[in-house]
């Protein structure tokens, strides 16, 4: 596999050149199309032609269209000699992070058409959203599939002799019409799809090409060309229906969240109009609509991976549909809780004097989860002043619509956490002053870090070894503080909360470190273990646990 990248750009020169330099780190040589860019961008753009480190620039006069710029692209690629072709935007959209994946799945799927996925944060326009969602219901006709989405991301890995064949034989868009037009007709002559999740945003200040009427007349056309085509082509297309593909393990993350924000605000609707039993019958046919095709893939095998290894038995669709069905019917019941719709009695303690002990103990503690159970409930039926003491750290961005939401009907929801991908120094200083003045800091235990890869240390869980991740036991050891065990188990109408006392501190000695962390990860695997075989179907981790 000989890869490059085509980096095409229309006016777009502010961090142009940092996405060739990160292009140029990764090892890819760098074709730059400056698709009829005017001043400054043209000299900028102009100023980044470097054949000696392997990054060329060709200018096109008049602007053509990014299509037009791209296929350009293919064609100085394939006489290069190059059998793949990065494509990525200029402008900073896609997260580069995610290259290294998307490579290694091109290595794997060489046949491929390596799409990503894109994660949007706040920052996508309304309307973008919108014009994104009507393309992939036409693309899902097109197609006779749902295999394809988000097919207007112009972040991918082509196999150029398969490009090639369509550039020459088919009508491709030339515009903004491109990346669709080109991947469905790819998918119709079989070259398999594989789509990775990769963040994307629309960075502040940043000027889009995108022209309101132009661009979606162009679209609207294309679609009626591509459904007029696949009448016409019928047999064909299903006579060369590319095979399924599975990527590799994607870290938990990078899924995708499930479920636009207006479904989830209707379904808060229903729960406090006409309260939680009527809202879980709602949520009969949503769970099975989500459960067959609405869930991701690695979604649906992570479930049935983990209820194997719990049930010990192959797991069938009624197991699957109803661990689907408990998550939907937690996450109903923390926003049921937080809107302050169950009773206060809906939580009780398994050890009430323990549990009374401990909370007049003055002293501050690290409190390690997981996500067996419903922790976030607890957090909700707490007393004010005892929730006022608790300081969680979180991971909330792949789930921003439900977190949004619940922000949106309590405040106090989000106050007191800190994202885990931001925490230094400075925050670990202020987690060890909270400590000090009694308070609980809340930490996952279940979950491998969000960016610092290698910090895990396998142990045996379910009969296999899985990572588990180190930081609560390192945390726990620079706070200098008891670690708890929390699990909040639902058992009938009511949810009994667990607390079990882990360590009075946490000890590594220099010489013995590796050995110490191991210890404590394994014993906290083991209790895990332990409450996850007795209520399998409260586990709602959906992914891969045993991927490295």
């Amino acid at each position: 596999m000989k890869l490059c990248a085509i980096v095409p750009s229309h006016d777009h020169h502010r961090v142009i050149g940092d996405v060739v330099a990160r292009l140029r780190a990764a090892g890819l040589p760098v074709f730059v199309i400056d698709d009829g860019s005017g001043e400054p961008a043209r000299q900028v753009i102009a100023a980044l032609h470097d054949e000696a480190r392997e990054t060329w620039v060709t200018r096109l006069e008049p602007n053509r269209g990014k299509g037009a710029a791209v296929i350009h692209g293919f064609r100085q690629a394939l006489q290069a000699g190059f059998t793949h072709a990065l494509q990525v935007d200029a402008d900073g959209q896609h997260d580069l992070d995610a290259l290294p994946g998307m490579i290694d799945a091109c290595r794997q799927h060489p046949e491929a058409v390596i799409c990503g996925r894109p994660l949007y944060d706040r920052s996508i326009p309304l309307g973008r959203r919108i014009g994104h969602w009507i393309t992939d219901f036409w693309v899902w006709i097109e197609t006779l599939s749902f295999r394809i989405v988000a097919s207007m991301c112009g972040f991918r890995i082509y196999p150029l002799a398969a490009v090639q064949r369509v550039i020459e034989r088919e009508p491709v868009g030339q515009r903004m019409d491109f990346d669709t037009s080109i991947l469905v007709r790819l998918f119709w002559r079989g070259a398999p799809p594989l789509l990775l999740p990769v963040k994307v945003i629309y960075p502040e200040g940043n000027s889009s090409n995108f022209k309101l009427v132009a661009d979606n007349w162009r679209i609207t056309r294309m679609h009626t060309r591509l459904v007029l085509a696949m009448m016409g082509r019928l047999p064909s297309i299903l006579a060369h229906r590319p095979p399924r593909l599975t990527g590799p393990a994607t870290h938990w993350s990078g899924l995708r969240e499930r479920g636009a924000l207006w479904g989830l605000r209707f379904t808060a609707a229903v729960c406090r109009l006409l309260g939680r039993r009527v809202c879980q019958a709602v949520l009969v046919p949503v769970v099975a609509y989500f459960y067959g095709i609405g869930a991701g893939r690695e979604q649906r095998t992570g479930s049935r991976a983990f209820l194997a290894r719990a049930l010990g038995r192959p797991s069938g669709f009624r197991d699957g549909y109803r661990h689907f069905f408990s998550f939907a019917t937690g996450a109903l019941d923390i926003f049921a809780a937080w809107a302050g719709i169950l009773p206060a009695d809906t939580l009780e303690a398994a050890d009430p004097e323990a549990l009374r002990k401990m909370m007049q103990d003055p002293r501050g503690a690290l409190m390690v989860v997981s996500h067996l159970g419903n922790a976030d409930l607890a957090r909700a039926l707490l007393d004010d002043a005892t929730r006022r003491r608790l300081t969680l750290l979180v991971h909330t961005r792949h789930a921003a619509n439900y977190n949004r939401l619940l922000q949106e009907f309590r405040p106090e929801a989000g106050l007191n956490t800190f994202q885990v991908t931001e925490i230094g120094p400075d925050t670990a200083i202020e987690l060890k002053d909270r400590v000090e003045r009694g308070e609980w800091i809340v930490i996952a235990g279940d979950r491998t870090p969000v960016r610092v890869q290698g910090h895990v240390t396998g142990v045996p869980f379910m009969g296999a070894e899985a990572p588990f991740p180190e930081g609560p036991w390192i945390l726990g050891s620079l706070l200098e503080c008891p670690i708890y065990l929390m699990f909040c188990l639902r058992q009938g109408r009511r949810y009994r909360l667990i607390m079990e006392p882990f360590a009075e501190r946490v000890i590594l000695p220099r010489a013995e470190r590796k050995a110490a962390l191991r210890g404590y990860v394994a014993r906290y695997a083991g209790r895990l273990e332990h409450h996850a075989r007795a209520e399998p179907f409260q586990w709602f981790n959906f992914f891969d646990f045993w991927a490295r």
